[in-house]
């Protein structure tokens, strides 16, 4: 058995949407996003964006809706720092996970073995001084989101792996990435059971379905994946207050204390923000 993946830092979370210029802009508008590197191709246009307390999103915007317009917008997967990447590409394989796209440098797993995920690893950081590829403009410290944008946001407080069997995702996190379980809750209110697990510079928590609720019917419509970004901003009910006066929808978000924006009001992506 190979041993587990060094994921030393979160790079990126990885997001398919529809309408590249709408979608960069809305963020732009509504997070203060700064786009920091454009990135075209023949068969999509991306971008690095980043916002909420320097977390940074690729954006994929295939140019041909077709193979993707059942799913519609939604994560792909998610890039980390890793210590040795041809180590984590043999931790892969040895648990029985594809390679679903190598770029040498760095490369992209099967969702299909991966819990719905495409994980990708790479062997450089994207928050150093300078970055391993050249970006548009330098990054804006996280006091620029945290004290001069009005959402207040500091940071990536987790994100959520949606489920239908926790423990094959807890130990997948856990024996080939190398994570820790830091906490187990149930949450009776969305009908599951979560399982927060450290990785690296993140909190991965996973959520499984104990019955009929929103993510029961979350796994049974999308499968297995990637369900949301969550967002720790310094006061709620100023976020709050400023969703609102932006005509934003919120709901309840899937732990106590948190708020998610409606997906229709965020280009169909799932945010959620706590303090």
């Amino acid at each position: 058995m190979a041993a587990p993946i060094t994921c030393l830092r979160m790079n990126h979370i990885n997001v398919v949407v529809d309408g590249y210029e709408r979608t960069v802009q809305h963020f732009i508008d509504l997070y203060g996003a700064q786009v920091i590197m454009d990135m075209p191709r023949d068969e999509w246009h991306a971008c690095l964006v980043v916002f909420g307390g320097a977390v940074i999103f690729e954006l994929f915007a295939p140019h041909d809706d077709l193979l993707h317009a059942r799913v519609g917008p939604h994560y792909v997967g998610i890039e980390y720092q890793v210590a040795d990447v041809e180590g984590a590409r043999q931790a892969i394989i040895a648990g029985g996970g594809r390679v679903l796209r190598d770029l040498g440098v760095a490369f992209h797993t099967h969702p299909a073995e991966c819990h719905g995920v495409a994980w990708e690893f790479y062997g450089h950081s994207f928050h150093t001084v300078p970055p391993p590829v050249q970006y548009l403009e330098p990054i804006r410290p996280v006091a620029f989101w945290a004290d001069e944008h009005p959402l207040g946001c500091v940071g990536l407080e987790r994100y959520s792996l949606a489920v239908e069997d926790a423990e094959p995702a807890r130990a997948f996190l856990v024996g080939t990435l190398g994570g820790t379980t830091a906490y187990e809750e149930q949450r009776p209110a969305i009908g599951a059971r979560a399982v927060g697990v450290a990785l690296a510079d993140t909190v991965v928590e996973v959520l499984a379905p104990t019955g009929d609720g929103v993510i029961s019917r979350h796994v049974a419509r999308w499968g297995d994946g990637i369900r949301a970004a969550v967002f720790r901003v310094k006061d709620l009910g100023a976020a709050r207050s400023y969703f609102a006066g932006n005509g934003v929808g919120l709901l309840s978000g899937d732990a106590p204390g948190a708020v998610a924006v409606a997906p229709e009001d965020n280009c169909g992506v799932r945010f959620e923000f706590c303090e």
